[in-house]
């Protein structure tokens, strides 16, 4: 990941959003061509045969701020195809695309023009376009937005932008990461106003051919293909990329400068494996950049979720961070050996996205492959990780010992609150336990008893010692003989 965030250049862009609109779209120029799905995936793989010729930035495109971009907007009586609006050139999104619009076989390229932009005075817009955007009917804000390098996200059900996901993630956390850019897209409107989006990935390792069918039916849903034409050798190839912003939260907000109690836009990577199990990986902001790497052979689903939707929780109505849309993802068909990878590293504010999720083959990755991924994409409100099991719903970390009582040295306490309705009617006498595996620690004594009060929540606490170097992993959750009755909670604990 780059510590230069790529909402940034979203939000440099957003000012647009509040201008109204004009009058209905008028007619594009350009020659159109023949076009499919077919040709797009031939056009890639012919372009991995040829050298890498790295994206080109337009230098007029460099004194256009933040500010500067905030005053540029596409006038709504130029937009295409019924919803698409194309983003302008900026400082924080200098590289052109190429626009295409797709009707009956035959692709229109969107000509650029200083006409098809608004502006402030004193503001001139770069020649070429960043990206677009796809706006609600009938309304002055989008719901869908693909600008720089593979990047693209969703307002999902709330209409607030948080993460967002790439086309791909290539060498993420290893010494050089890599970030291949869409150069060009095709955009065909398939009525109820969804659209299918096509996209040229080129990049120094690779190129690919994507095809987002993207619906917006509440949630926003996008089905994807994808199809890889290797270069060169990738150590580390990331499929469905899911990158988002996790600076702190309750159980971290010492360390914190705001005044706002909590500023995330995900707080946990959620996985559902092929043997059935759900997982829980609560999100931190690390002191020093890490790498996580979880089983994941034929993984049924994973992603990065906000569960926490309390708006007291954050206190912001502005940024909405109770609003941000999760993102699931969906493999189809038998993706095979691999593993979900998490990468984070520190971060000091809300503006820079240190968190990326994405599932890697288990086999080397080698020059002139040819690869194909299909999954789908849901960005929404709701927690699809849920199932019939209690989920996690708060972790807290503090002294190890009795309240009251003199403090374990060398060992911290873990609390975990899950809840669920499959925990109606258990007592202290229903035979649950919490089964918690330690690696590199021990165990000195836990407890689950149903939380006093509260409906269908039960609490484990835990006094553990980490040993060696590195955290200690913990592995837990509530069972009943030998049925789980909760998703695994697995969270690194560091010494007190």
């Amino acid at each position: 990941m780059t510590n230069f965030s790529r909402r940034d250049a979203m939000l440099a862009t957003g000012a647009a959003a509040l201008w109204p609109a004009l009058a209905k779209a008028r007619p594009r120029t350009g020659v159109a061509a023949p076009f499919s799905w077919v040709l797009l995936q031939q056009q890639a793989q012919a372009l991995a045969k040829q050298p890498y010729r790295a994206p080109q930035p337009v230098k007029a495109a460099e004194a256009l701020d933040y500010d500067a971009v905030g005053g540029i907007r596409y006038r709504p009586d130029r937009t295409l195809a019924g919803g698409i609006r194309p983003f302008p050139l900026g400082k924080y999104a200098p590289v052109p695309v190429t626009l295409n619009i797709v009707e009956n076989g035959r692709a229109t390229p969107v000509d650029y023009t200083p006409a098809l932009f608004e502006t402030k005075p004193g503001v001139t817009p770069a020649p070429g376009f960043a990206g677009f955007r796809v706006m609600e009917p009938g309304r002055e804000s989008d719901w869908l937005a693909y600008m720089g390098a593979s990047y693209f996200r969703s307002a999902g059900s709330q209409d607030q932008y948080g993460l967002s996901a790439r086309g791909i993630a290539v060498d993420t956390g290893l010494e050089k990461e890599q970030f291949p850019t869409f150069t060009h897209f095709w955009i065909e409107a398939i009525g109820g106003g969804g659209y299918t989006i096509y996209a040229l990935l080129d990049g120094e390792s690779l190129t690919g051919a994507f095809r987002f069918v993207s619906r917006h039916p509440g949630a926003v849903v996008q089905d994807v293909s994808s199809v890889l034409f290797l270069r060169r050798p990738v150590a580390r190839l990331g499929i469905a990329p899911a990158t988002s912003m996790f600076w702190y939260d309750d159980r971290s907000q010492k360390g914190a400068s705001d005044w706002r109690p909590e500023i995330h836009d995900s707080d946990g990577l959620a996985m559902w494996t092929a043997g059935g199990e759900r997982i829980w990986r609560p999100l931190r902001n690390p002191a020093q950049p890490t790498t996580d790497s979880f089983a994941a052979d034929d993984v049924r689903a994973f992603g990065l979720l906000q569960r926490d939707r309390q708006f007291d929780h954050y206190q912001d109505d502005g940024a909405f961070y109770d609003r941000r849309a999760n993102l699931w993802i969906e493999p189809k068909g038998q993706w095979g050996d691999g593993r979900v990878m998490l990468y984070a590293f520190p971060t000091g504010g809300e503006t820079t996205d240190n968190v990326v999720c994405f599932w890697t083959p288990a086999r080397p990755v080698q020059a002139g492959e040819r690869l194909a991924f299909d999954y789908r994409l849901t960005w929404g409100s709701d927690d699809p990780s849920l199932a019939n099991v209690a989920h996690v719903v708060d972790t807290w970390i503090g002294s190890a010992g009795r309240p009251g009582g003199p403090v374990t040295a060398g060992a911290v306490k873990l609390v975990v609150d899950v809840a669920g309705d499959n925990l109606a009617g258990l007592t202290r006498d229903s035979g649950v336990r919490a089964d918690i595996g330690v690696t590199r620690g021990k165990v000195l004594e836990s407890a689950a008893y149903p939380v006093v009060g509260q409906r269908n929540r039960w609490r484990v606490t835990a006094d553990i010692a980490p040993e060696g170097n590195g955290p200690a992993d913990v592995r837990l959750y509530l069972k009943r003989g030998d049925a789980a009755l909760s998703e695994t909670l697995l969270l690194p604990l560091y010494g007190a």
